[in-house]
């Protein structure tokens, strides 16, 4: 009999000592539990993915320092096996690393594999920083188990590495260490896969997997175990640290750490409306921590994508950590600004009012008297956003706040939004979403909470910048149920999850009339228009398979047929 423990760990990125002293806490409490194994997550002891921290001076030279203090640690509970990912130095050290898997037991290293499959991906250069290891031993007895380990994308790969040579070698168990950055469809995705890789290997799988935001990415844990034939059938903890216990019976059955029988989990995850919102609350708080921020502050505008950010905040990080400021101009509607008291009536936070008519006017008075051409158009429009921008800047500097970016992917992907201004923030949490989604976001929010915490009057008035007398969005764009059509094709295409093919079926059907061939040329115009200012705006949380923040990759002067 084999009891395993998987410790779904939330580690900090670089913080090599705070995440080793928290994997020796783990380990501790596994065995108080029995535990024969212990699993951590790829890349535990740096966090994934430590990118150019790898290339630091001292990086590597702490690194081998809290190796050994693992296996210090290791020494003092002899019985239990543990199994962790970290980057380690090739060969004769130089500058080689490797991506590996290390088994310590008894102060000892028993094995040591590296990971032989570099995928090349839009989120991360893996091949920059790791060369791929040599095939070699896989497996390793334990407790009259034979186990065998895969790392990462190895547990994907049909045909090549590890997994291939593991289809003929009749494990007992395989343990498959992970973490994956999380969006829309990608739990569907990693179910099949390593319930394919537990049919072609003939063996229980357990694959262990990182939680937590890093930067605008956000991984969801979920480590899993998977039998062939059965397909998935226990799934830890989604968004939060985890340390369930399994056990591998001296029947080859895998069973709970109550001695209970498995069963294959629900193929369907979480609405999509609740994993975009836990997605967010976790990316946001983990953002905040690890960068030193405990408030939070939002530009009120009387809209619905600030209204969802600030109920967001709100309920990341408590409403006497969140402020919201209104900046009203002589073109701000008194509904506007009603909307955001009431809003925050609702939510329990503060709000700020900092008009900025005087300033607009001073801008256009200073603007004529230096160049004898009045501020007028785009340019008046744009003044105001970046007067907004400056101010929010300037209560962040002076205050300590994270201010939080309010645009939404749609705006984005079209340039409709001002550099320097509404596009400042230190982070997003709705730039993944396409504005009919920000619509249905608003309403679970309000769903989840019970009651109406974004008013209706938000949610249901026409979008507008009030940045012109009467100005709205659909004024200058397609409306936006059209709009966000074409962009979900434009920009994911092929990665579109399985609910949104409807948007490919949308855009066929426009290349069948001129004036629908029209529209999606415009669309495609608008995006290549004003990729430069995707280049310069905050990172926002991904939520989909194909974010701006992540995974996009496109040249600014480019011709774009």
């Amino acid at each position: 009999m084999l009891r395993i423990t998987l410790a779904q760990l939330n580690p900090t990125l670089g913080d090599i000592e705070g995440n080793t002293q928290r994997m020796a806490a783990a380990a501790q409490q596994a065995a108080a539990q029995g535990a024969d194994v212990v699993v951590f997550p790829q890349m535990a002891t740096t966090g994934y993915y430590p990118a150019d921290l790898l290339t630091e001076p001292s990086f590597m030279d702490r690194l081998d320092t809290a190796i050994a203090q693992l296996r210090q640690a290791s020494a003092a509970l002899p019985r239990l096996h543990w199994v962790l990912g970290t980057p380690t130095r090739g060969a004769g050290g130089g500058s080689t690393l490797h991506d590996s898997l290390l088994v310590l037991q008894g102060g000892e290293v028993l094995l040591a594999c590296h990971r032989q499959v570099l995928p090349a991906r839009g989120d991360f250069d893996e091949r920059r920083h790791f060369a791929p290891g040599a095939a070699g031993p896989r497996q390793l007895e334990v407790n009259g188990a034979r186990v065998a380990f895969l790392i990462g994308p190895e547990a994907f790969a049909d045909g090549e590495g590890p997994l291939d040579g593991l289809a003929g070698a009749a494990p007992g168990l395989i343990v498959h260490i992970d973490a994956h950055s999380s969006y829309l469809g990608r739990r569907t995705g990693r179910h099949a896969a390593l319930a394919r890789a537990a049919q072609r290997c003939g063996a229980p799988l357990l694959s262990c997997a990182q939680v937590g935001g890093h930067d605008a990415l956000v991984y969801d844990g979920g480590s899993l175990a998977a039998l062939p034939g059965a397909g998935v059938v226990f799934e830890a903890r989604r968004f939060e640290e985890d340390a369930p216990l399994l056990v591998l019976g001296d029947d080859g059955q895998l069973r709970s750490g109550q001695d209970e029988p498995l069963e294959p989990v629900p193929a369907e995850g979480l609405p999509t409306m609740e994993f975009y919102r836990r997605q967010i609350l976790l990316g946001l708080r983990d953002y905040a921590r690890r960068c030193g921020f405990t408030k939070i502050v939002v530009g009120s505008s009387g809209g619905l994508d600030s209204a969802l950010t600030l109920a967001l905040a709100t309920e990341a990080l408590g409403a006497g950590n969140v402020v919201g400021i209104t900046m009203p101009s002589r073109f701000s509607t008194a509904g506007s600004v009603d909307d955001s008291v009431a809003l925050c009536r609702n939510l329990g936070i503060a709000l700020l009012t900092h008009p900025i008519a005087d300033l607009v006017a001073a801008y256009a008075r200073q603007f004529e008297a230096s160049f004898g051409q009045p501020l007028a158009g785009l340019a008046l429009e744009n003044v105001q956003a970046r007067i907004r921008g400056v101010t929010l800047m300037e209560y962040s500097n002076t205050f300590g706040h994270l201010l939080l970016n309010t645009g939404n992917k749609s705006e984005s992907a079209v340039g409709y939004c001002t550099l320097y201004g509404d596009t400042n923030g230190g982070l997003g949490l709705v730039g993944d979403l396409y504005k009919t989604e920000v619509f249905e976001l608003a309403r679970h929010v309000n769903a989840q909470a019970g009651r109406e915490l974004v008013p209706v009057a938000i949610i249901d008035k026409p979008p507008s910048a009030e940045l012109a007398p009467g100005q709205r969005d659909d004024d200058s764009l397609p409306p936006y149920p059209v709009l966000d059509e074409v962009l979900k094709y434009l920009i994911e295409g092929p990665l579109l999850p399985a609910q949104y093919q409807a948007a490919r079926a949308f855009v066929e059907q426009q290349q069948t009339s001129d004036a629908g061939r029209a529209l999606v040329q415009r669309v495609r115009t608008l995006m290549a228009r004003s990729e430069y200012k995707r280049h310069q705006v905050p990172p926002s949380l991904r939520l989909r398979p194909r974010a701006f923040s992540a995974g996009w990759q496109m040249p600014i002067a480019a011709h774009h047929g």
